[in-house]
């Protein structure tokens, strides 16, 4: 019974986490949908079964209950469009997982089936399921501006090959993301949305500042400075394109070195507290044995 138990609560949270995840999936917006329609790119629409969308409905009621510092909000509704959570719901759904992880945990933690449980052991789990979905957030958002900071170099480079072939800026853009759709996905959906805010009436300058903030991914911004400097002055945008794919590829050369040059410093916990402790009881080991059991009984005579 004592094993059942633990074993229960395991399968509890693991189920839990499993729903709030499907949740998190991002259906496709109403662009990407038409996108589909039109053939333009995208995928189709899936359709979401209806336990799914009650467990969406259950998340939203939690989500309006919840509080929501005024502070707090423009920071994660930030956040969640940089991780491509761009829907006008998504922020109520993540205040809603914040309270089901910390009502789950509470109940875990103040259970009587669970050994040791107590109300200070309650509390801690409600908040640690309170800062849990934030931690998850924030490092699926930097992945993702990771990726897109990897996929930038073969983009430039379409661009610089679809502008030299003699494209307009415009249809680059929109020709680079139907090439990526399916190598960088996310910056090709990145792509695609300047050119629908372009079709939409806005500005080329004013989209690509969009496509700035989206992303908050230092390279992009970069860039978008780049190609709204060169649409305002008039020069070649081929070889301004040019001379910053080849400055990008620099600072990527840069931040590999960067990181290689810290591996050194990194691999000296790992080596001090979990290679060295065992390679000094394999060598040091079998010689301290046979000096116990040699010099005690010695010890022992002499008394």
């Amino acid at each position: 019974m004592t094993l059942l138990l633990p074993l229960m609560g395991f399968l509890f949270i693991s189920l839990l986490i499993t729903a709030i995840g499907l949740t998190l999936l991002r259906g496709e917006t109403a662009i990407e949908r038409r996108l589909g329609e039109l053939g333009v790119g995208g995928s189709l629409p899936s359709v979401p079964t209806a336990h799914n969308e009650r467990l969406l409905r259950t998340l939203k009621r939690l989500g309006q209950a919840a509080p929501k510092p005024a502070k707090e909000v423009g920071k994660l509704r930030e956040r969640l469009i940089h991780a491509g959570y761009r829907t006008p719901e998504a922020l109520t759904v993540f205040f809603g997982i914040r309270v089901a992880m910390a009502i789950a945990l509470f109940v875990l933690g103040t259970s009587p089936f669970i050994p040791k449980s107590s109300l200070m052991m309650g509390l801690a789990g409600a908040a640690f399921g309170w800062l849990l979905p934030g931690m998850a957030l924030a490092r699926k958002a930097k992945g993702r501006q990771h990726r897109i900071r990897l996929s930038l170099p073969d983009a430039l480079d379409l661009l610089v090959v679809s502008v030299e072939a003699g494209l307009g800026l415009d249809q680059a853009i929109q020709r680079v993301g139907e090439e990526l759709s399916f190598a960088h996905p996310e910056l090709s959906s990145e792509l695609r949305l300047i050119n629908l805010e372009l079709r939409a009436g806005k500005g080329r300058a004013e989209a690509l500042r969009n496509l700035a903030e989206r992303t908050g991914v230092d390279d992009l911004s970069s860039l978008a400075a780049m190609l709204i400097q060169t649409d305002k002055f008039g020069t070649s945008v081929a070889r301004s394109l040019r001379v910053h794919s080849e400055t990008l590829r620099t600072k990527r050369r840069q931040r590999a070195e960067e990181a290689a040059a810290k591996t050194g410093v990194k691999m000296v916990f790992p080596l001090v507290f979990c290679i060295f402790p065992a390679i000094w009881v394999v060598t040091i080991g079998p010689a301290a044995i046979k000096f116990v059991e040699v010099l005690f009984p010695l010890a022992e005579h002499h008394k």
